[in-house]
């Protein structure tokens, strides 16, 4: 009950996270995963589909076979490097490239050894040079998107928030490899298309948290009373339960076809495409919110403007709390009994000559010190003014 109702608190904005303030704990996570996701990248490597590193692609129905017998077949038939993959009612056998030739006794293994017509085996040849025209048309498209954006940001908004936007792509693009990386799923054309599609989601809520503290931090003056740290808190605090809101209704889809058509239903397209908008949009979201803010709140707080704003707050908190300590002091020093010191003197004992007069008309403690405090109580009849007007009162 106690969690349901933290999470009702947060949904209804009564709950404020102080996430523009701990950029050290933030950075710490992003940093653990980025080693991850390096390492596995370094280490395991990403695994290339046929589209990319070029092969042999066999198609055919044999419900009543198992993965070992399809290997086998396609093993006997002197094929290596066999990838053997159900999708739905139908095995998918990836090889390394062969010639025709090859790829014929490969078909022939298969339809002698599963009991399969020869025309129900469908046969695919992929070339590593096509592989590599995709490849490059990839990172073009991705060095375009980049561009795009840091032009879009730096016109909208501003370069800064263009510079934290882009390291938050970076961030979402690094850790979504990694995860391919160490789970070892297949990498085609249609995991470029989720890659992109990531982009897109992180930059939404970055220019929704962007946009809000903008609006903010605008009014933000040499005499306002609020830092740009603070304010960039608020404006995160205000989106957070629309940004979180959004990626939920996203993500629940995807993980739809993740968890349950690629299990059920086979969907083996679908899930290279899945598995990179699940975890990008989970890291997006992360990043736009937690690694993004507090990078542009960094970049801000060094502008002159906001520097000069948060040395006029500091001295103006120094300055009340030296007054409220003075104003302690001498109300405490007033209060005791005789005047007297924290020595147990009197004033006028400290002051040779007699001069305590002059010391204690330059300070306000000492003056406090030498008063007396006497109360006047009244006494005898107390004359109240007459009531009435000017010329009723003179008429009496």
């Amino acid at each position: 009950m106690a969690t349901r109702a933290i999470i009702s608190r947060i949904y209804r904005g009564e709950v404020s996270a102080d996430i523009v303030g701990r950029p050290k704990l933030w950075y710490s996570i992003s940093g653990i995963l980025l080693v991850l996701s390096i390492a596995g990248l370094v280490v395991q490597g990403l695994n290339f589909g046929v589209e990319f590193k070029g092969g042999s692609v066999f198609t055919f129905q044999a419900p009543s076979a198992s993965i070992e017998q399809v290997r086998g077949a396609v093993a006997d038939g002197g094929a290596h490097q066999t990838i053997v993959q159900e999708a739905g009612d139908k095995w998918r056998v990836t090889t390394e490239s062969m010639s025709s030739d090859e790829v014929g006794e490969v078909k022939q293994s298969v339809t002698e050894r599963l009991g399969i017509p020869g025309d129900k085996v469908s046969t695919q040849v992929v070339g590593a040079s096509w592989g590599g025209e995709i490849q490059s048309k990839a990172w073009q498209a991705l060095a375009v998107f980049m561009v795009l954006i840091i032009a879009y940001l730096s016109i909208a908004f501003e370069w800064r928030m263009a510079a934290a936007a882009v390291v938050a792509l970076v961030h979402d693009l690094v850790i979504t490899a990694g995860v391919y990386a160490w789970s070892g799923f297949e990498v085609t054309p249609a995991t470029l298309l989720g890659f992109l599609t990531i982009l897109g989601y992180s930059l939404y809520d970055a220019v929704v948290v962007f946009d809000m503290i903008k609006e903010v931090t605008k009014p933000l003056g040499p005499t306002s009373k609020t830092t740009y740290s603070q304010a960039a808190n608020t404006a995160l605090a205000s989106t957070l339960v629309r940004s979180l809101n959004t990626s939920l209704v996203a993500i629940l889809p995807v993980a739809a076809i993740l968890f349950i058509g690629t299990t059920l239903f086979g969907a083996g397209t679908l899930k290279d495409l899945s598995l990179a908008l699940f975890v990008g949009m989970i890291v997006g979201t992360y990043s736009s919110l937690c690694v993004a803010t507090p990078l542009l709140v960094q970049l801000k707080e060094r502008e002159p403007k906001y520097r000069e704003i948060r040395a006029n707050i500091a001295r103006r908190e120094a300055s009340a709390k030296r007054k409220s300590k003075t104003v302690a002091k001498v109300k405490a020093t007033a209060g005791a009994p005789g005047g007297d010191d924290a020595d147990g003197g009197s004033a006028g004992d400290d002051a040779p000559d007699g001069g305590a007069g002059d010391a204690a008309a330059t300070s306000g403690e000492d003056v406090a010190k030498s008063v007396t405090v006497r109360k006047v109580v009244q006494s005898g009849p107390r004359h109240q003014p007459r009531r009435g007007t000017r010329q009723q009162r003179r008429g009496r």
